[in-house]
C-alpha cells in the first residue's frame, strides 16, 4: 500500500523497542559528553602551594624546587607546576574543547542536511538532563580515580565504544524521505518495524512532496540580515545563548575554585540541575508565564544569586553561604537554557529554524570558549567571576523582554508569514481564546 511517512512510522510502531534501545544509547553517551566537558575541573585543579623562595628564580626548573603543594593530589599543575605565569594553560585547555565545539557547530550543521544525520551524529550528540547526571558521575569518578593521567585514560576510554556502536545506527528515516530516497527510507522503516518486534510491512512510501523543488534555493542565514524583524530578534537571541552558555560553564567550572571538598562540589554542580527541567517544563505551559515571562526569571534570578555572593562573608551559616548562592544560579542558568532551545524554535519560521537555530547556537560555543577564563578573574578580587556572571544574566534577562511570547501561538511556516494579516488574525484569535479559558 502507498502510505505517507507518518503512517509508515505509525505502521513500524516508531516508540517501540528501536526507539527505547536508541534512547538508552544517547543517555550513556551524554554522560560520556558531560565528563569531557568536566574534565579539566579535576584533571586542572590547583591544590594549596607556598613557595620558600625569595626573589625571580633563574628558570622554571629552578622555582620548581621550591614550590610545596599542601597536599598529595595529582593534576596537571601539580605535575607542569603550572602556577602564577602559567596558570593560564589550564584555562586554555577547557576553552580549545569549547573551541572544538564551535567548529563542529559550524561544519556537522549543514553537513546533517546535505550528507544525513547518521555521519554527522557519528561525530557527537547532546540531550539535556543525562548531562548533569554524568558531571555528578564524573565527580564521582575523580573521587576513585586520583592519578589525573588514569582519569584522562578511564574519562575518554568510553568514546572508542560509542564511535563505534554509532556505525550500527540506521540513517534518520525522515531525512532520507525528505531527500526523495523512499527506498532506503523504507529500508529503515522495516529495521524499525522488526526491532519492535512487529512482522515484515507491506508498504510503499509516497514520493516525497518536497523532491519536486530541489533546485530552488532554500532561505538560509542571510535571510536572518535581510529581514528587520528578524534580524533584531536574532542579535538578541544570540546574546541571550551566549550568556546562558558563559554563566553555564563558568559556575560549572567554577566549582574547582570553591572551598570545601571539590569532589563534593563537582558532584553538586551536575544535581543541582535535575530540578531545573521539571521547573522549566512546568512554567513554560503555563498561560500566566509562557516561555518569555520563565526564561526571564530563570535569568534574572541566576544573576541576583550571584551578585549577592558578594555582600556574604566567608563565614556565613550554610543557607546564607556563597556555595548555596552560586549553586542556585547553577540551577536558574540551567532551566533558562533548556527553555532556550524551545523558544528559540518558536520564534524562527519553518524554513528559517535551522540557520536560525545554528547562528545562535553557534554564539553559545563563544560563551563556552569564555567562560574557562572568567573564573580565573579571581586574582583581581574573589568576587570577580561571580560579578562577571551576575550581570551577564541580569542583561540578558531584561533583553528577554523584547521578545514576542509564542505560547499558544501559531508558528511560521515562511518569512510572508511573519507580515502576512491573515497570521496576524490568527494570532490575535488564540489570544483571546487563551483569555477566555484562563
Amino acid at each position: 500500500m502507498a502510505a505517507g511517512l507518518e503512517e509508515a512510522f505509525g505502521a513500524a510502531g516508531e516508540f517501540g523497542g528501536a526507539q527505547r534501545r536508541l534512547t538508552a544509547f544517547l543517555v550513556l553517551l551524554q554522560v560520556y559528553v558531560a565528563c569531557q566537558s568536566m574534565l579539566i575541573v579535576l584533571v586542572g585543579a590547583m591544590p594549596e602551594y607556598h613557595i620558600d623562595l625569595e626573589g625571580i628564580p633563574a628558570s622554571k626548573a629552578e622555582l620548581a624546587k621550591h614550590i610545596h603543594f599542601t597536599s598529595n593530589f595529582t593534576s596537571i599543575v601539580t605535575e607542569w607546576y603550572l602556577i602564577e605565569q602559567e596558570a593560564y594553560k589550564v584555562s586554555l585547555a577547557s576553552s580549545l574543547f569549547f573551541a572544538g565545539l564551535l567548529i563542529g557547530n559550524i561544519t556537522f550543521g549543514p553537513l546533517s542536511d546535505k550528507l544525513g544525520r547518521k555521519p554527522v551524529y557519528i561525530s557527537g550528540s547532546l540531550t539535556n538532563l543525562t548531562f548533569a547526571v554524568g558531571i555528578a558521575v564524573y565527580a564521582l569518578l575523580g573521587y576513585c580515580v586520583r592519578e589525573w593521567r588514569h582519569l584522562a585514560l578511564v574519562s575518554n576510554t568510553p568514546g572508542v565504544i560509542f564511535l563505534l556502536l554509532s556505525f550500527m545506527l540506521p540513517e534518520s528515516p525522515r531525512w532520507l524521505y525528505s531527500q526523495g530516497k523512499t527506498a532506503e527510507a523504507e529500508d529503515v522503516m522495516q529495521y524499525i518495524a522488526l526491532g519492535n518486534g512487529k512482522e515484515r510491512l507491506n508498504l510503499k512510501l509516497k514520493p516525497s512532496a518536497g523532491t519536486s523543488r530541489k533546485d530552488e534555493s532554500p532561505p538560509g542565514i542571510l535571510n536572518l540580515v535581510k529581514h528587520p524583524g528578524l534580524r533584531w530578534r536574532t542579535i538578541i537571541l544570540m546574546y541571550i545563548w551566549y550568556v546562558c552558555s558563559l554563566v553555564y560553564y563558568g559556575l560549572t567550572l567554577n566549582a574547582g575554585e570553591l572551598g570545601g571538598n571539590l569532589y563534593l562540589n563537582v558532584a553538586l554542580y551536575g544535581l543541582v540541575e535535575v530540578p531545573a527541567f521539571p521547573l522549566c517544563m512546568f512554567f513554560i505551559e503555563k498561560p500566566w508565564s509562557g516561555r518569555r515571562k520563565t526564561m526571564m526569571c530563570f535569568l534574572i534570578f541566576a544573576g541576583f544569586a550571584c551578585m549577592f555572593t558578594m555582600f556574604l562573608p566567608k563565614n556565613s551559616g550554610l543557607l546564607l553561604s556563597p556555595t548555596l548562592l552560586a549553586l542556585c544560579g547553577k540551577m536558574m542558568v540551567s532551566a533558562a537554557f533548556n527553555i532556550v532551545y524551545i523558544y528559540t524554535s518558536e520564534l524562527y519560521p519553518t524554513v528559517l529554524r535551522n540557520a536560525g537555530l545554528g547562528v545562535c547556537s553557534m554564539s553559545c560555543r563563544f560563551g563556552g570558549i569564555l567562560a574557562p577564563f572568567v573564573p580565573s578573574m579571581k586574582s583581581l578580587s574573589p568576587s570577580v567571576p561571580l560579578v562577571v556572571f551576575g550581570i551577564s544574566g541580569l542583561s540578558a534577562g531584561f533583553l528577554t523582554l523584547l521578545l514576542p511570547e509564542t505560547l499558544n501561538k501559531p508558528i511560521a511556516e515562511n518569512i510572508e508569514d511573519l507580515q502576512s494579516p491573515k497570521y496576524r488574525v490568527l494570532i490575535n484569535e488564540k489570544a483571546n481564546q487563551l483569555e477566555e479559558s484562563t
